[in-house]
């Protein structure tokens, strides 16, 4: 089985939160979904980290200093 995307975890997380904000599952289901749900939170979470990581890396600067500049969207 291959790893879903983040694109796709967050996706699958939002129908996990609409299905159980509907409150129509039986609990045995509902508990599964909320494990599921967990599980993909963990999965973002790590990415985003990870990205976070690689973005701080990009900006130090020639001392290794991490600079903070504002994102300017063209």
């Amino acid at each position: 089985m291959s790893k879903k995307t983040f694109e796709q975890s967050l996706k699958q997380l939002e129908q996990i939160v609409e299905e159980l904000e509907s409150g129509e599952l039986p609990l045995e289901k509902a508990l599964k979904k909320f494990e599921d749900g967990v599980k993909l939170t963990k999965s973002c979470s790590t990415t985003l980290d990870g990205i976070e990581r690689k973005i701080n890396i990009l900006l130090k600067d020639q001392n290794g200093e991490i600079e903070e500049q504002p994102f300017k969207a063209d």
